[in-house]
């Protein structure tokens, strides 16, 4: 059974066609690459996105509005007064961006466990015909063993009966000679 997946032969490892390529799983997985691909952008933005449930970006995140709440409440800068408006336009912002990162984190992360999960699937078909293989050759080899054993048994009847039939041959022949 050919291996479907593309892969290099480990070193010392043998390609056969009738032995699927064990080492198939250790070769790279360019199978694996995501829809929106590697690039440095959709790399950082998958990072970034993936800070944001963090507990340090939420222990940052909340430092800086009590600090920034702070500083307008207590007078030291009045830059953002009390209904704290760009506060608010800071979050919303915030959340514009953070939104489609987030889809964007979870889009790769669906393509990559579903093609984990193919690859899982291939790997126990493979498994499952290779055990299919070796019940096989096992049934096979017991019916030869029964058809040999079978052999055996007439091959020794046969060697029983011309044992008997060479004495009583013999005897023949040894009556015959003392009768001269």
């Amino acid at each position: 059974m050919p291996n479907e997946i593309a892969s290099e032969t480990a070193p010392g490892a043998q390609k056969s066609a009738d032995w699927p390529d064990f080492f198939r799983f250790h070769a790279g997985h360019s199978h694996l690459g995501s829809l929106y691909g590697d690039d440095w952008f959709a790399l950082k933005a998958e990072a970034f996105a993936r800070f944001f449930g963090t507990p340090v970006f939420i222990i940052l995140q909340t430092i800086i509005v009590a600090i920034w709440v702070l500083i307008n409440v207590v007078g030291l800068a009045s830059f953002d007064l009390y209904p704290f408006i760009l506060l608010n336009l800071a979050f919303s912002l915030q959340a514009a961006y953070a939104a489609p990162l987030i889809l964007l984190a979870q889009t790769r992360q669906a393509d990559r466990d579903k093609a984990h999960a193919d690859a899982d699937a291939r790997h126990r078909e493979d498994i499952a015909q290779a055990s299919a293989a070796r019940q096989t050759a096992m049934t096979n080899q017991t019916a030869m063993l029964v058809e040999m054993l079978h052999q055996n048994t007439q091959l020794t009847e046969i060697i029983k009966s011309l044992t008997e039939r060479l004495e009583i041959l013999t005897i023949e022949v040894h009556k015959k000679l003392l009768v001269t």
